[in-house]
């Protein structure tokens, strides 16, 4: 299976290792080459300096034809963005978006989008050891319709040339 990750922080990086370990083409795109120290020396996967909310970049860095794509940065916004081309753009079949907001999770996925909503895992997780019911806020919401925006990556460009992708593989990284 072909899996774009967009962020190489810790939930990222994590998931790339597990992927690439389990026999996996694995792409991941971040706008700080640093974060790639956080894969470990025998990723096989592809690490790509780039922003993953730019059209262009996510083409050049290989995730046309993919099979998923995770949204993993930081930020909602970057987040829902990214995952907006790989539904509406490149057609990637299977897009989760990890949204902190609860109510921006409910309602991107009421637009098509899947979200993994970080709130809600982490208030159930303490939940669940103290003992109290699960908080009723979204975790994981699959996409309940679709979106249907006219916006399209030529309105959005990164800034400081972070749309410069450049695929290398996991050694040829600079840091």
């Amino acid at each position: 299976m072909k899996i774009v990750i967009v962020g190489c922080g810790r939930v990222g990086a994590s998931s790339a290792e597990l992927w690439d370990a389990a026999g996996h083409e694995v792409i991941v795109l971040d706008i700080v080459t640093r974060a790639f120290e956080r894969l470990p020396t025998t990723f096989g996967g592809t690490a790509v300096r780039g922003d993953g909310t730019d059209e262009d970049v996510l083409r050049r860095a290989g995730a046309e034809g993919a099979d998923v794509l995770v949204a993993m940065t930081e930020g909602d916004n970057r987040n829902v963005m990214s995952a907006q081309l790989a539904v509406e753009a490149l057609g990637i079949p299977r897009v989760i978006a990890k949204i902190n907001d609860p109510v921006r999770a409910m309602a991107y996925a009421e637009l098509g989008i899947a979200t993994l909503c970080r709130t809600g895992l982490m208030v159930d997780a303490m939940n669940a050891q103290l003992g109290f019911p699960p908080s009723g806020l979204p975790t994981l919401l699959t996409a309940t319709g679709h979106h249907t925006s006219g916006a399209h990556a030529d309105d959005t460009h990164a800034p400081d040339g972070a749309d410069e992708a450049t695929a290398a593989p996991r050694a040829a990284v600079e840091a």
